[in-house]
């Protein structure tokens, strides 16, 4: 065995990565990397020191209607990427007991934003470049436990493009948002609707067809092909924390009522 799945609750992220790589194990490690910045620090100096290949589970970044948008920002085709709106929702009542980690601030701070909202930070990092500062609102409405299961962040990138992110484990579906608006062409992506986009002068989007991806089973090969190569996976620790560090910022930003720096919670182990 030269490698290990990590789907361990949040909080021994660090005490199983740890263990795993001093027996000289790679790791595949499920977001969040941590439910803390020193963790996380911790997780990525290990795995470093040991010499293990670490990556994390950020796989809906490798999405094809993702990689599309990515790939034509990248040509230029966009133009100056402006604005972002994103949207990731699911219906997590009953699905689990009462008392599940996963329900409590302590096993998963921030709640939906920390559990699936990272995901589309990662998304929007990986679209618009790195997130300066965060705004966030949060409410608990439905489910269980003390933990949000509504939030919304308002970001502004170093890029001084703003970008939004709303939440939801209390909608009565599963449901997913990504507009992209640049000032040559803009791109919308739903569940449902697929992927659009918009060319500047003209009034009518055009559907975008994108190949069915198993992303997840991409990142897997991908982490095995870095472990036998030495390569860096597109993912690995420091990443990791630079988005967990965004939704830690909303997380202040909810407590405290201001506008957060990600930068000063980089700069903490909280």
């Amino acid at each position: 065995m030269e490698g290990i799945i990590n789907t361990t609750p949040n909080h021994v992220h660090l005490e199983t990565t740890a263990a795993a790589a001093k027996a000289g194990k790679h790791v595949f490690l499920d977001k969040p990397i941590a439910n803390t910045i020193g963790e996380a620090r911790a997780i990525t100096a290990v795995c470093q020191n040991e010499g293990v290949t670490l990556s994390v589970g950020y796989q809906r970044r490798r999405e094809a209607h993702f990689r599309w948008i990515r790939d034509k920002i990248a040509a230029a085709d966009f133009g100056v990427v402006v604005n972002a709106e994103a949207n990731i929702s699911r219906d997590r009542a009953g699905k689990f007991e009462p008392g599940h980690w996963r329900y409590t601030a302590e096993g998963m701070p921030g709640g939906v934003m920390l559990q699936i909202g990272l995901h589309y930070v990662d998304v929007l990092m990986m679209l618009m470049g790195p997130i300066k500062s965060v705004s966030g609102m949060a409410s608990q409405l439905v489910l269980p436990g003390d933990n949000p299961d509504v939030g919304s962040l308002l970001m502004t990138h170093e890029n001084g493009a703003i970008s939004t992110l709303n939440t939801c484990y209390a909608s009565a579906s599963e449901y997913y948002v990504m507009n992209i608006y640049g000032k040559k062409m803009s791109a919308y992506y739903n569940l449902f609707d697929g992927l659009r986009a918009l060319n500047q002068g003209h009034n009518e989007q055009y559907q975008v067809s994108v190949d069915k991806v198993d992303t997840l089973a991409e990142q897997l090969i991908e982490w095995a092909d870095a472990a036998e190569g030495g390569a860096n996976p597109e993912v690995g620790g420091d990443s990791a924390t630079e988005s967990l560090a965004v939704i830690k910022a909303g997380i202040k930003s909810v407590a405290e009522g201001r506008h957060v720096e990600v930068a000063d919670v980089l700069a903490g182990d909280d």
